[in-house]
């Protein structure tokens, strides 16, 4: 039995997904659903529209350009989210931090001033929390370097235990290197496997076919990287674009989740595509409109 892509077909670019009791939260890019646009599934497949996670925005930012969240589950009763939004102050995006109660908000960030800005290489974007598996949390994201004409870096650093606070050094990973990722790299996400890194990240423009997943092999949360060369997930038949993607585990199966647009959907709808190893080595599907694989509850 399979299902049909786009798992939702409405604009919901930079999706992230996290289980809670059997439960799926979905949270994206800003739209019609506001800030922090949510969703509910049971079955990663059929999606209910829950709302705006982060309906009140703080004071160094307005509504409009609220990108990229992702949310970490620290206890029943605490998660915490990474979001990009645009500085008043400078007019350079950089990173946000909010805290909720429960899954769906809402978020409350009661900061003065973004948590990572990097205004001379930029601005910051793309935040992903990771939680390794000797409980140490970790945060990656990009510079927003081609913004202003200069390399982008993927970056990392430790968090503090509640998530609030990067502490000790920032470390660079990888830039743009490759004819594939054009002028920048962005969007990552760390996944340990076997006692391994593998740092999944996008390249090139977003609003182009070319736009693209990468992959690259790390010692450890901040690296060496070694790129495995060649994008992992590209354009098909079926859509363009894919990207900014994020690796769930669910009923013992590992799956992509990201964006892509294809003919009938407008904007950036979230994609499902299964995600199987070899060694160490990850295949995805491409974007198929029909997936021969079944997503069951987890």
């Amino acid at each position: 039995m399979g299902f049909t892509n786009p798992v939702y077909g409405n604009n919901f670019a930079d999706p992230q997904v996290v289980a809670v009791d059997n439960v799926y939260y979905a949270f994206a890019t800003n739209g019609a659903l506001g800030n922090i646009q949510t969703l509910r599934s049971t079955d990663l497949v059929s999606w209910a529209e829950v709302g705006d996670a982060l309906p009140a925005l703080p004071g160094w930012t307005s509504p409009g350009r609220v990108w990229a969240p992702e949310v970490a589950v620290h206890a029943p009763d605490r998660y915490v989210m990474y979001y990009t939004s645009r500085d008043d102050a400078s007019g350079m995006q950089c990173i946000g931090v909010a805290v909720a109660s429960t899954p769906t908000g809402p978020y409350v960030d009661k900061s003065p001033l973004p948590l990572i800005a990097q205004l001379d290489e930029g601005g910051s974007i793309d935040a992903s929390p990771f939680l390794d598996s000797s409980g140490n949390r970790w945060l990656y994201w990009k510079n927003d370097g081609n913004a202003i004409g200069v390399d982008t870096w993927i970056y990392v650093s430790a968090l503090s235990p509640d998530g609030l606070t990067l502490v000790g050094p920032t470390h660079r990973l990888i830039k743009q290197t490759l004819p594939w990722e054009g002028n920048l790299v962005e969007a990552p996400y760390m996944v340990e496997r076997d006692g391994k890194f593998h740092l999944f990240y996008s390249g090139n423009a977003f609003d182009q076919p070319a736009y693209a997943v990468g992959h690259a092999l790390c010692d450890s949360p901040t690296g060496p990287c070694v790129k495995s060369g060649d994008p992992i997930l590209t354009s098909s038949t079926d859509a363009s674009g894919p990207g900014h993607n994020m690796v769930l585990r669910a009923n013992n199966r590992d799956w992509f989740v990201y964006h892509a647009w294809s003919p009938g959907h407008p904007g950036r709808s979230m994609w499902l595509s299964e995600l199987t190893w070899v060694d160490d080595s990850p295949v995805v599907q491409p974007p198929l409109r029909l997936n021969p694989g079944q997503p069951e509850p987890h």
